[in-house]
């Protein structure tokens, strides 16, 4: 650890992203990636304006993206076209690695920690979450698990995670 309280329960919180974010695309049917809820209503509603878990993927890559310039001092945002499933997946964990390592530097951050968090690393750890919901409505559920007991570590952010302890139905 790097000693910097802050910095170290981010990059604690990136490797919970990378391991529940694995969990919930891991295992997916192909199909999954354009899945699409129907809103109440209809398309008259909206239906065809939800997004897709491919979509929802891009949007988390784009967060770390604009995490990473915000260590950097840079307010840049950039909307990205998803790009196939298994790429946007490469892309998910490829990002959170290039934070990880811009945390895991001596570097100072160009931004407060509190502000990463609060901002794109919260907003990636919510997404993560409907794309597992997501799952259980395209009727390719992923087991429930109990996360406190989870093998999670700083630094460990890739696609090779450990295993589940403690998963239930």
């Amino acid at each position: 650890m790097s000693g910097d309280p802050g910095r170290d329960l981010l990059r604690h919180t990136l490797a919970t992203l990378a391991y529940r974010g694995g969990k919930a695309v891991r295992g997916a049917p192909p199909e999954f990636a354009r899945f699409r809820v129907a809103a109440a209503g209809g398309a008259a509603r909206g239906a065809d304006r939800t997004r897709t878990p491919e979509a929802i993927l891009a949007h988390v890559g784009d967060l770390m993206d604009w995490a990473l310039e915000l260590t950097r001092g840079r307010r840049t945002w950039k909307d990205s076209s998803p790009l196939p499933w298994e790429e946007e997946v490469g892309r998910f964990f490829a990002a959170v690695s290039r934070l990880d390592e811009a945390l895991a530097a001596s570097e100072p951050l160009g931004c407060p920690p509190e502000r990463l968090f609060q901002g794109p690393i919260a907003d990636a750890l919510t997404h993560v979450g409907q794309i597992a919901m997501l799952r259980r409505l395209a009727g390719a559920p992923m087991r429930g698990e109990n996360y406190y007991k989870a093998d999670i570590a700083a630094g460990r952010v890739g696609p090779e995670q450990a295993p589940p302890r403690v998963e239930f139905d």
